[in-house]
């Protein structure tokens, strides 16, 4: 009896495309680079957050820029 091996799938974050999550999936979670790349840019333009303060404020931001680098 040869016994097969359930593959997980999950939905790409973006397109919302079934993906297998296995080695071979590169992308994994996203199904292709290009939902991978449409993701990372929500993220850079700040569409997505994670809810909760600011690990820093305003102010300590602008302390850290007057710190001279080495």
């Amino acid at each position: 009896m040869h016994m097969t091996e359930k593959v997980m799938t999950v939905n790409c974050p973006t397109c919302k495309k079934a993906v297998e999550w296995k080695p071979e999936s590169v992308h994994r979670p996203f199904c292709s680079d290009r939902c991978r790349l449409i993701d990372l840019g929500e993220w850079a333009s700040e569409s997505h957050r994670i809810a909760g303060e600011p690990a820093m404020d305003e102010l300590s931001s602008d302390l850290l820029e007057q710190l001279p680098r080495g």
